[in-house]
């Protein structure tokens, strides 16, 4: 998007660009979904149901090392698990030098996620998600990645942030932990990223990503599966460079006991139960064996552990020097191995989501406070917003969806105006494009960016899908409480009418209304110029 960037070929403007284009790829999919199943908008509004006792959700990890499909049933507030697949596609190694990732990767993934598909048939959009991490994070052909592994899995796919997946790891983990108020530390060693969580009970405090995996190390430091003391010195000295800042934000006094997640660690800890080394439980002590173990074997064909599943085999060496460097850089003596991981945490996610618990309620107030928004000002528009909402007589889920994101972006509206009062708007719209905010993924927060930037002024700078009725909505409704709202007070809407019409909205309001508030009626006057630029039109009516 060039207002946010002064050179086309600068890292913000890419950025920005494939987050536009991971946007429109998953509205464009979610639409063919539907027209697929011949819906209209009523039928699709009606296919949301509450999640009862006997639903069913799905996840999907399109990790750097397995894509992972997972399937529960919600029970009395909890999660059993139906079924679980695992496919190890090794996609953190199929980035080439320019960090695109190969044809060969692709087929691979889409091979993968048509079986995937056909586990989910019947399943409904609102009960699956799938999340992509590290690799899709890094890779420059991501949208057209995207665009295939969507069509593959009829699904939209989107990408995480590495906080938000260090979020969603703590969720999975806590849920399937007993409960407890002990005040945790968990490491999960993915593909490409290590994410690292400070948590008390299922609220995670503190979570970080760093770009360190067990994909990764393996093809840097054991590519040909040689095993010496020299390269396990090398690998965790890089590690411990990588992570060298989660010293500062993860200090041993500030956890009790340490969980490990996912398939590095699970292996590790099968390995070393298999060996003699007792429950599921991860010592330094066993750590340093296992390392004397594969470097007495000297390389990957030598090596006979019990435990070892085949397929963990290529990528084993570079999970265990990257656990070992976490050991010691965070002095870690004793490690528990978790059940839960990713997966599960994107399943309970979808049920808070569901009961009115969404974590994203709380981020967005915590971004606004960061920003020294004015709040008075956000609720006002918000609840102005809200009223214009009201009288579209929406269905039932349409309201829903459209009210969350007309109360995020109101409340967010002014958050650039700690830069700029006169291009807030602006301002705003790029730290939401750029800031990892709990609950969010990339194209949510860029949906959310293109409503606070088209807060106010021309249209036609969105470069947005004006197809998309719902977010024309949005729009409309921001854009006309801004204005009501324009004097920082609350305004007198009274025999003030919002109503929809086939290519657009109509607004009506007493003549003696706008005889009373002059300075709105004008504004008004050129809003619905605005519209006239669009495909979208936004008649007013004085009556």
């Amino acid at each position: 998007m060039a207002h946010r960037a002064t050179h086309p070929q600068s890292l913000a403007s890419v950025r920005n660009a494939w987050r536009a284009d991971t946007y429109r790829v998953a509205v464009k999919h979610e639409r063919q979904w539907y027209a697929a199943h011949n819906m209209t908008e009523i039928e699709q509004s009606a296919t949301r149901r509450l999640l009862t006792n006997g639903s069913l959700l799905a996840a999907i990890d399109i990790g750097s090392n397995s894509f992972r499909l997972e399937i529960g049933r919600v029970q009395d507030g909890h999660i059993q698990r139906v079924d679980y697949i695992k496919e190890s596609i090794r996609l953190g190694l199929a980035l080439d030098e320019d960090r695109n990732l190969t044809p060969e990767s692709l087929v691979k993934a889409e091979q993968c996620l048509r079986r995937f598909r056909e586990r989910l048939t019947g399943f409904q959009p609102w009960q699956v998600r799938a999340v992509a991490t590290q690799t899709l994070r890094e890779a420059r052909n991501q949208a057209m990645y995207l665009e295939r592994c969507q069509a593959a899995l009829g699904y939209p796919v989107e990408v995480i942030s590495g906080r938000e997946e260090a979020r969603l790891i703590y969720e999975g983990v806590s849920r399937l932990l007993p409960h407890s108020d002990e005040r945790r530390l968990v490491i999960d060693i993915g593909g490409r990223s290590t994410e690292l969580i400070l948590g008390k009970g299922y609220v995670s405090a503190a979570a970080e990503s760093f770009r360190v995996g067990s994909v990764s190390w393996s093809g840097k430091f054991f590519a040909f599966q040689q095993f010496s003391a020299r390269s396990f010195e090398i690998a965790e000295v890089a590690a411990k460079s990588v992570l060298e800042p989660a010293i500062d934000l993860f200090q041993r006094q500030d956890w009790e006991r340490a969980y490990g997640s996912s398939g590095t660690v699970g292996a590790i800890g099968d390995v070393l139960a298999e060996s003699g080394w007792g429950k599921p439980t991860i010592s330094l002590d066993g750590l340093r064996w296992l390392k004397s173990q594969m470097i007495r074997a000297g390389d990957l064909d030598k090596l006979r552990l019990g435990g070892l599943k085949e397929d963990r085999r290529p990528v084993f060496a570079g999970g265990v020097a990257v656990l070992a460097a976490a050991f010691e850089l965070l002095d870690i003596q004793e490690m528990d191995v978790a059940q839960g991981a990713l997966r599960q945490g994107v399943i309970f996610d979808m049920l808070a989501r569901d009961d009115q618990t969404d974590v994203r309620e709380s981020a967005v107030v915590g971004l606004s406070q960061r920003f020294q928004a004015d709040q008075g000002q956000a609720q006002r528009v918000a609840q102005t917003a809200l009223h214009l909402l009201d009288m579209l007589e929406l269905s039932d889920d349409w309201q829903l969806r459209a009210q969350r994101k007309l109360k995020w972006s109101a409340q967010l509206h002014e958050i650039g105006q700690c830069i700029s009062p006169s291009d807030n708007h602006r301002h705003g719209a790029y730290i939401l494009d750029h800031a990892e905010v709990p609950g969010f993924t990339l194209a949510e927060l860029h949906r959310l960016g293109l409503l606070v930037l088209g807060q106010r002024g021309k249209l036609k700078k969105l470069n947005a899908d004006f197809s998309d009725r719902l977010f024309i909505t949005c729009l409309v409704c921001l854009r006309l409480a801004v204005i009501f709202c324009h004097a920082r007070r609350l305004p007198e809407l009274e025999g003030v009418r919002l109503c929809t019409q086939p290519n657009g909205h109509r607004l009506e309001a007493p003549t003696a209304w706008a005889q009373r508030f002059p300075q709105s009626a004008h504004l008004l006057e050129a809003e619905t110029q605005a519209w006239d630029k669009t495909d979208w039109t936004l008649e007013l009516a004085l009556t």
